[in-house]
């Protein structure tokens, strides 16, 4: 693909993307090692860019730049409504990570993150891990969720979306506590798993389902109470909980859907923005994914600002505050949920004082 050809897929794009208003994207390539990678840096203004790196095996460069671009947006959004010092950045590496990944390839990406000087920061996200992350840290210090840092983000990011289905099920069936409720958990991998063992725990009834077999069985060896199902998206339960990919819920299968509330760690869970109101007029209360999945972004976030293990918990353990409020709001002057959250990014990203393109503070 030639220089022009990739400026056209940034510039003249006709979907909601082609607005967004990204400060920065790098195309990264290192042919020594088959490194193909693209970072997304959205929007800097409450500060750096914050966002993992996801390795995956897209079927073109074009799905690739779609998804980097919508997942860099929904940190930005995620971090805002969270009220982080962060802005919203994220990186792909294409490819198939256990063919592809090794440590040579690695350290090349985080050179390419450590050109951006301090604008990007990276972390885990799916096909990475914290040990992946120890090698990226080799080449810069814009890195963190390491081993030596605070580790893996996921159960900080299941126990955010925990305390989201808190305030959901106050707000829907005046419950306190989960136990007893009825919850579908689609991916059961180092989100969704911990998920599970936080509902159970609490007395709800889970139902999983996963592509993958090897993470089924590692389910089921650890949680054996577990129903599981070919797929969660359509099960009978009272909440859906999204925890893979994003774009699961598009017109056809919001018509499927036979859950109340929709709450769930996976990113962009929307097909497009018309999918909301969808899901209103069936009267299915959704929280917004950028909302309830802030967990681990706010802990990996809390490395950069040097908040204390109990502060992170405690920041985190407030999504359910904010996602109260969110749906109050919403029940209250009869708007979609995921307009409410929208306001206050826009209000808080309004309000930052401009940063220059080389800052970090």
């Amino acid at each position: 693909m030639t220089v022009v050809e990739q400026a056209n897929l940034l510039f003249d794009r006709t979907d909601e993307l082609g607005t967004a208003g990204h400060e920065q994207v790098v195309l990264c390539q290192d042919k020594a090692t088959g490194l193909q990678a693209i970072i997304a840096i959205h929007d800097t203004r409450l500060g750096p860019a914050l966002g993992g790196t996801r390795f995956y095996p897209y079927a073109s460069e074009s799905q690739a730049l779609t998804d980097v671009l919508r997942l860099s947006q929904g940190m930005t959004h995620k971090a805002a409504a969270a009220g982080m010092a962060l802005g919203g950045g994220k990186a792909v590496i294409i490819g198939d990570p256990s063919d592809l990944k090794t440590p040579d390839l690695l350290h090349a990406y985080g050179r390419f993150v450590d050109s951006l000087s301090g604008r990007y920061y990276t972390a885990a996200d799916v096909g990475t891990t914290s040990a992946d992350l120890d090698l990226i840290a080799s080449s810069t210090g814009f890195v963190v969720g390491t081993n030596k840092g605070s580790g893996d983000s996921g159960y900080s990011t299941a126990y955010g979306v925990f305390r989201a289905m808190h305030a959901a099920a106050e707000l829907t069936w005046g419950k306190t506590a989960l136990a007893g409720c009825t919850v579908a958990v689609e991916g059961v991998g180092k989100v969704g798993g911990h998920l599970v063992g936080l509902l159970l725990a609490e007395g709800a009834e889970v139902t999983v389902s996963d592509p993958t077999d090897a993470a089924i069985a590692r389910l089921l060896k650890e949680h054996p109470g577990v129903t599981v199902r070919h797929a969660a998206l359509d099960a009978p339960v009272d909440i859906y909980a999204p925890c893979a990919l994003g774009g699961t819920l598009t017109p056809a299968t919001v018509a499927e859907l036979q859950a109340t509330v929709v709450c769930g760690a996976a990113n962009n869970q929307l097909l497009d923005s018309s999918v909301a109101s969808l899901l209103q007029s069936r009267g299915i209360t959704w929280v917004p994914d950028f909302v309830a999945n802030a967990g681990g972004l706010i802990q990996v976030g809390g490395e950069i600002w040097q908040r204390t293990e109990q502060q992170v918990r405690d920041d985190v353990s407030r999504i359910a505050e904010t996602v109260h409020s969110i749906l109050t709001q919403a029940q209250a002057t009869g708007r979609l949920p995921g307009q409410v959250a929208a306001d206050i990014v826009e209000e808080r990203l309004a309000a930052a004082t401009p940063r220059s393109p080389g800052s970090q503070s």
